[in-house]
């Protein structure tokens, strides 16, 4: 995929800002329509790699809306005797569909790919700049980015209100680079629904335009030559902030509703019985000592999420590669460790395992290949939950963002990324499980059976306040006994929901023939 750089001069038609440059050296003309490839050739009609669309008219003014010839050059948008043609470009910024717009009778058409195009005018834009305005519509977009200067980045969803979301979701990681995100719909309510929806997704960088009274969009004010009162507004736009400030006297049917029951359970009846379960807008925490389980413990806990729910899942297994995570997955519906080289496996079972796990379509994996940066990591977070509907998310783990981190001062970051996930758990109603190394005790270490305590948790004591839940898992990995060796004690040391807590509820062993963790019963 390539990306917009910068705009040039077109030796082709003589524009001077007409021709789109892109990181891989190629450049389009959205004046001419010219495609010259990195090699220097010019392309003329399709080219397979990257398919090209004829565009109809030609540019000129619109002049019932006060929009100029200049801007239409800017966007590409054309027109003749009957039609405006809106240009729409895919991922790599080449146009591939446009949309009709026949003047008389305001109906609309379709001609291209229109199914793999991004925003209206997204193509034109660096990713990373300091605004960007989303619109409900083509001729708002040519408009806001008149009225702001024909400096700032100006787009629009590509079928108004109703479709606004999808739009967002699928343009996300676009968005979400921008430092602030104006949100400029209609002034109706089919227009302010959607840009809370909207909002709801991209976050605390959102900033919703109001319009002044008798303006229901950006056109209405540039057809009647009013751009300053637009920038007015727009610059007076507003930090979104959700709905949320409630009076008590309100709340009676609230409280009367009955106790909220879990979403999900544990696959072990001891974990389950002070827990009482998974629950949405929870942030649980699991700790132990370095190479005691606390992966394997995340997979047998999502295999079951897996078994008795039909959820989306996201996965953020920081220290693996995607394909181990896939595998080690799979060798939970198969009982068969497929992480080691001597473990038989069919083709047949393979395939049947990969269906059962990874080819249901409800898993989500964050190949983590880059940046690990707080911010980085949140936003990938809120990905998962917005734009992929995911309801439980696990991270495994903090220890590594936190490791990443340039600045060097461990509890301050610790308290940045808990505060931020803490946030983000009750802003999107996921359930977080996260994973969290312990500072080594003074006395045996954790690889020897010590207990496990709050006061372990690595770093700061953010880990522990900010979680509704904290599990401890202990195993003597030196023990003499083999049993012993492979049987994980799990201790529930922080429970917002219930309050029970136990040194000691669960024990879990590990099966190195069948690659599972399974509850056995022994004296608690």
């Amino acid at each position: 995929m390539s990306n917009f750089i910068k705009h040039i001069p077109c030796e082709k038609c003589g524009s001077s800002d007409a021709n789109a440059l892109f990181d891989d050296n190629h450049t389009y003309c959205y004046g001419c329509l010219t495609y010259v490839a990195g090699d220097g050739e010019v392309v003329k009609g399709k080219k397979e790699s990257r398919p090209m669309l004829e565009i109809k008219g030609e540019v000129k003014s619109i002049s019932e809306r006060g929009i100029t010839r200049d801007t239409c050059q800017h966007f590409g948008v054309t027109q003749d005797a009957t039609t405006q043609y809106y240009p729409y470009a895919n991922e790599d910024g080449v146009i591939v569909a446009t949309k009709n717009r026949i003047v008389e009778g305001k109906l609309f058409g379709i001609t291209g790919q229109w199914k793999d195009t991004t925003l209206f005018g997204q193509q034109l834009f660096a990713k990373g700049g300091k605004t960007v305005t989303l619109h409900e519509g083509e001729l708002d977009a040519l408009a806001g980015f008149q009225m702001s200067g024909s400096k700032y980045a100006n787009v629009s969803v590509r079928n108004g209100a109703q479709a606004a979301l999808k739009d967002v979701k699928a343009n996300y990681e676009w968005l979400s680079t921008f430092d602030n995100i104006y949100i400029c719909f209609d002034a109706d309510e089919p227009g302010r629904k959607a840009a809370n929806e909207v909002a709801e997704i991209l976050g605390n960088k959102c900033k919703i335009v109001k319009h002044a009274s008798g303006f229901k969009d950006a056109c209405d004010y540039l057809a009647v030559g009013k751009g300053a009162e637009y920038i007015k507004q727009w610059w007076a736009a507003e930090q979104w902030t959700p709905d949320g400030i409630i009076a008590g006297s309100t709340l009676w049917e609230e409280v009367n509703r009955p106790v909220e029951k879990s979403s999900a359970m544990y696959p072990w009846a001891g974990v389950n019985e002070l827990t009482y379960g998974i629950r949405s807008a929870e942030l649980i925490t699991v700790c132990a000592g370095s190479g005691l389980g606390k992966s394997q413990f995340l997979r047998e806990v999502l295999w079951h999420l897996i078994k008795t729910t039909d959820s989306n899942i996201g996965l953020m297994f920081m220290e693996e590669s995607v394909r181990k995570t896939a595998r080690s997955i799979m060798s939970l519906h198969l009982n068969k460790p497929l992480h080691l080289p001597d473990t038989l496996v069919s083709p047949e079972e393979l395939k049947q395992s990969f269906d059962a796990t990874m080819g249901t379509d409800r898993l989500f994996l964050w190949d983590n290949f880059g940046s690990t940066d707080i911010d980085n990591v949140v936003n990938r977070i809120r990905y998962f939950a917005k734009a992929a509907d995911c309801k439980y998310i696990f991270l495994d783990h903090i220890s590594m963002i936190i490791s990443a981190q340039s600045n060097g001062d461990e509890r301050k970051a610790i308290d940045e990324l808990m505060t931020k996930l803490r946030m983000l758990v009750q802003e999107t109603g996921v359930c977080l499980i996260a994973v969290s190394h312990l500072k080594r005790p003074e006395s045996k270490g954790h690889e020897e059976g010590a207990a496990t305590s709050l006061s372990q948790l690595r770093g700061s004591a953010s880990i522990a306040q900010l979680s509704d839940i904290v599990i401890g898992l202990v195993r003597n990995a030196q023990h003499e006994d083999p049993i012993e060796r492979n049987t994980t004690r799990v201790s529930i040391l922080k429970n917002r929901f219930s309050g029970l807590t136990s040194p000691h509820c669960a024990s879990l062993l590990y099966n190195k023939d069948t690659g599972r963790m399974l509850e056995i019963q022994e004296e608690l």
